[in-house]
């Protein structure tokens, strides 16, 4: 084989090698954009109903393990705290919460330590507050209005109303009222942004 051959023969496969790698680069290239673009996607995939549903779930469980930890002596400061900073937007937003049993000047709980004070009392800012979770709750469940679906979901919030009944250390069970609006954060946890609360009106 000559030297000239031997040059045609390596510009081939040189050339046929350049031919295939902007292919090969093109589809690994494509596949991480498809890979990113697929969490990006996750990420805003619309809330669920089943989130919604776990989220209030979550408010009752953390009702109930803050009066569980109170009845243990434990320091259920610290455990309401946790529930506020799980469950409601202080941290990244704004939050309307408008308490059952808060009342005067301090009905609304626009900060977290209004929260905190409301759920387990001990602030002199808000000297009327007891602690509403240290009252011995030891269930609670919700119900939302069924007739109306109880959840509406417009993009990343989401919109409940209903009851919930939070039964006492006497075995007795009190319905209250409730109004949940949900912001999905930016960490993808739905936290909320509106707590309404309210025993129902009785005519007599």
């Amino acid at each position: 084989m000559t030297p000239r051959s031997t040059a045609r023969i390596s510009a081939s496969i040189l050339s046929a090698a350049l031919a295939v790698l902007p292919v090969t680069g093109c589809v690994a290239i494509g596949n991480t954009k498809n890979t990113t673009a697929s969490s990006r996607d996750a990420a805003r995939a619309p809330i669920t109903e089943q989130q919604v549903n776990a989220a209030q779930q979550a408010w009752c469980d953390g009702l109930v393990r803050v009066a569980q930890v109170h009845a243990q002596g434990g320091d259920a400061k610290a455990v309401a705290a946790k529930m506020i900073d799980d469950l409601y937007d202080y941290a990244d937003g704004q939050v309307f919460f408008k308490p059952t049993l808060a009342f005067g000047p301090r009905t609304f709980r626009p900060t977290r330590e209004g929260a905190l004070a409301y759920f387990v009392g001990g602030n002199p800012s808000f000297p009327e507050d007891t602690g509403f979770a240290l009252k011995g709750w030891t269930k609670a469940r919700y119900d939302n209005n069924a007739a109306e679906n109880g959840i509406q979901i417009h993009g990343d919030i989401a919109i409940t109303m209903g009851n919930v009944y939070i039964t006492g250390a006497d075995g007795k069970e009190v319905m209250v009222d409730k109004t949940f609006v949900f912001r999905r954060c930016k960490d993808g946890n739905l936290r909320l942004c509106v707590h309404k609360s309210a025993l129902p009106f009785s005519p007599n």
